[in-house]
């Protein structure tokens, strides 16, 4: 059987303290005599996001060392999960409330990334993503920092927070500016709010990549949209399975997806609180949703076309993906 580690792949849906590994969430919180936070202990989405804000502020109230240390850390799991791109999303004025301090954390941050992975032969790029929670102000300063370094080592914008709650159209500004500076646009989406929270990614926001995207499944109608338009969705299985989204991973609409012709990636969202890293993902789709070794090769392929890595990082990883497919 191939082994799935040394199939090449993007990892494009992780954000940065989300992926914190439990041994170093412990380390900072005892440097700061604190108790870490319960990463399991959630019931809901907005438990998840207390959950999540109590382990960032362990790394946001620190020092910029340990945020360094994240980003390397980060690198390092996912060169071990053979990953050749990682895209983690960062909103740095979570950090700093100055723009230019925020601008030179981000820069900060790039440079960690960059010099790791270079060590570890792992492409680095950051997706800057607003908060749905935040005024659409700030979003529109996010799209702002993001698109000063567009070309420099950030490469998308997001928006994350409760869809159901919080409608897209304030955030269409911030998400216009971040089109005028030519980065992929990738929104988190079609998680709680359905078919309808994916649509409005696509019309009011100008979409390309959706993070979830998964609930496009309800609506045939958009399920062909998302194919005949290559729409991307970064899928995270194990993550819709913890917050309720899918009841099950064996329910898991991915196969689906890729049968009716949308592009998708796979990825781990938030390690810290949901468990698997990336490459147990692959290998829970392997298993758990049956994926054959072809379908896998694409997704991986689909992964590093829909990135922000460097043409010849993709079409080298393209090259070695059909290679992995050619060996027994």
């Amino acid at each position: 059987m191939r082994t799935l580690d040394r199939l090449p792949k993007a990892h494009l849906h992780l954000h940065l303290e989300g992926a914190m590994r439990p041994a170093t969430l412990a380390e900072l919180a005892a440097e700061r005599g604190e108790h870490p936070p319960d990463s399991t202990g959630f019931a809901s989405f907005q438990d998840f996001g207390a959950l999540y804000g109590a382990a960032a502020r362990v790394v946001r109230e620190g020092p910029r060392r340990n945020l360094l240390r994240l980003v390397r850390e980060v690198v390092e799991d996912a060169a071990a999960d053979g990953a050749v791109w990682v895209e983690p999303h960062l909103n740095p004025l979570t950090y700093e409330d100055d723009p230019d301090a925020a601008l030179d954390l981000l820069d900060e941050v790039m440079d960690e990334g960059r010099r790791t992975g270079a060590r570890l032969g792992v492409g680095f790029g950051v997706l800057v993503f607003a908060r749905r929670n935040a005024d659409p102000s700030e979003a529109v300063e996010a799209a702002r920092l993001a698109a000063r370094r567009a070309g420099g080592g950030v490469v998308g914008f997001g928006l994350a927070g409760d869809e159901a709650r919080d409608a897209p159209e304030p955030f269409a500004e911030a998400f216009a500016v971040a089109r005028e500076a030519g980065l992929i646009l990738a929104p988190h989406a079609g998680e709680f709010a359905g078919p309808a929270g994916v649509r409005a990614a696509l019309d009011v926001l100008g979409a390309r990549r959706i993070a979830h995207g998964v609930r496009a499944v309800e609506d045939p109608v958009l399920l062909a949209r998302l194919a005949a338009e290559g729409t991307v969705l970064d899928v995270c299985p194990t993550s819709n399975v913890a917050l309720g989204v899918v009841a099950s991973l064996s329910e898991h609409p991915l196969p689906l997806l890729l049968r009716q012709g949308v592009r998708c990636t796979l990825n781990a969202d938030d390690p810290l609180l949901f468990g698997p890293g990336l490459l147990q993902e692959y290998e829970t789709a392997r298993t758990a949703l049956a994926l054959t070794d072809h379908q896998l090769a694409a997704v991986a392929r689909t992964s590093l076309e829909a990135s922000g890595a460097p043409r010849d990082t993709v079409e080298h990883a393209i090259t070695r993906i059909d290679a992995w497919l050619d060996t027994p």
